[in-house]
């Protein structure tokens, strides 16, 4: 059976449209173009089955035709039901790679298309968010027999590895993308810095200069948040539970205060930290009129949405992504993209410049991955620095730049406690 009678998209006839978007994208990505080449003369997935769950745009796109060009044969799927692109799923069916995927499905829907991708029994993966993990240590075990290992995306889904890994269930090595140095340095800070205000002034066609942004949670996300939005004009507050990143916030320029205190503040409301309820129902019991909320986290729980729809009397929408709730007094809150990620519900994601690091990553991870799953046990493994360094080397040739040597004499000079 072919991709295109395995596949399960909305419209085949968007293909062209699609391929534009992708050619775009990789013109864009000489990195993974370099890695391409690679796997092309080196075949590392040759003859396996490699399913990858990713919001399915133009980048991620490419990333899996750059595993297939390794050799592997290609399933994807998408890690958000809103952040899937119809025409980049046609256009991967046309390229001979096997997508369960669509816009906005049913929740129900959703999960059966993820579940879809991985009944080939995948010999390798490339996880969101933890979605496929869950999938194969709860309901669905039997689809991992095959399984060597994979490569994990998110922070959320290194949280959710973690947990596994300290119940000691985890079944397989897992190499945690999230926590390379060209990850969280770039993508999460520059990446999402960027895409959550391209998301978020799409949506709006509002100002941010002047404006007063909260941002909720100051990792390598928050930062990239906080540091666009000053770049933006805004007055950035910073909330957190870190006292270390605390101080971090305040000494990079940004006021400090809890939630609580911040929700009388703020006209914008960002959440940028994995885990849920950060905006609640005492934060919109004293939130001002107008405020707009939106999430940048893996999942749609950092906003509160049932006591929302609780303490509303009406609900409507106002615009493509923008959900208009109005209090009892009249207050009236925005949330964009139903509280997922505003970046890629909303937006196109991060920046190709900033995706070819990170899928170079990825597809250099899954081959290490691929090469020592049998020495590895079932953990939650670091990147080499290596492999960290060797991509930051494409990207610095790419941007033709060179770096300086150490002489003889300075190395013998480290080396020595004299």
């Amino acid at each position: 059976m072919s991709a295109k009678e395995r596949s399960v998209i909305t419209d085949i006839s968007l293909a062209p449209e699609g391929r534009l978007k992708i050619d775009w994208a990789s013109s864009h990505m000489p990195v993974l173009n370099r890695v391409r080449k690679q796997f092309e003369k080196e075949q590392p997935f040759k003859g396996l089955k490699v399913s990858i769950t990713l919001h399915l745009e133009a980048k991620t796109a490419y990333l899996a035709k750059v595993i297939q060009a390794g050799g592997a044969e290609v399933t994807i799927t998408g890690s958000n039901p809103l952040s899937t692109q119809d025409d980049i799923c046609a256009a991967l069916v046309e390229d001979g790679i096997t997508v369960f995927a669509k816009y906005n499905p049913s929740p129900e829907e959703f999960k059966q298309l993820n579940v879809m991708a991985l009944e080939s029994k995948p010999d390798l993966i490339i996880d969101d968010g933890g979605d496929f993990a869950t999938l194969l240590h709860g309901e669905y075990p039997q689809y991992a027999e095959n399984l060597r290992g994979g490569a994990e995306e998110t922070t959320t889904g290194i949280i959710r590895l973690n947990a596994l890994k300290k119940e000691g269930k985890l079944s397989f090595p897992m190499v945690a993308v999230n926590d390379a140095y060209c990850k969280y340095l770039f993508d999460n800070r520059y990446g999402t810095g960027q895409s959550a205000f391209d998301g978020i002034i799409r949506t709006t066609n509002l100002m941010i200069a002047g404006k007063t942004v909260v941002v909720a949670g100051y990792g390598w996300c928050g930062k990239g948040v906080a540091m666009r939005a000053k770049g933006l004009g805004a007055q950035v507050i910073v909330t957190e539970i870190d006292p270390i990143k605390a101080v971090e916030a305040y000494m990079d320029g940004f006021s400090v205060m809890p939630m609580v205190e911040a929700a009388k503040l703020g006209d914008y409301f960002i959440t940028v930290t994995g885990n849920r309820d950060i905006v609640r129902r005492e934060h919109y019991e004293v939130m001002k009129d107008g405020a707009i909320l939106c999430n940048a986290g893996h999942f749609d729980v950092e906003v509160n949405k049932i006591d929302l729809a609780e303490m509303s009397v009406s609900k409507r929408v106002v615009r493509r992504n923008i959900e208009e709730y109005t209090m009892e007094d009249g207050r009236k809150f925005y949330l964009l993209a139903e509280g997922r990620l505003v970046n890629l519900a909303a937006g196109d994601g991060h920046p190709a410049e900033i995706m070819d690091m990170t899928f170079a990553l990825q597809a250099l991870g899954l081959k290490y991955v691929n090469e020592n799953y049998q020495s590895m046990g079932n953990d939650v493994a670091k990147v080499p620095y290596e492999i960290d360094q060797q991509v930051a080397r494409y990207k610095l040739e790419a941007l033709g730049m060179s770096l300086d040597q150490l002489t003889d004499t300075q190395i013998a000079y480290l080396d020595s406690w004299k």
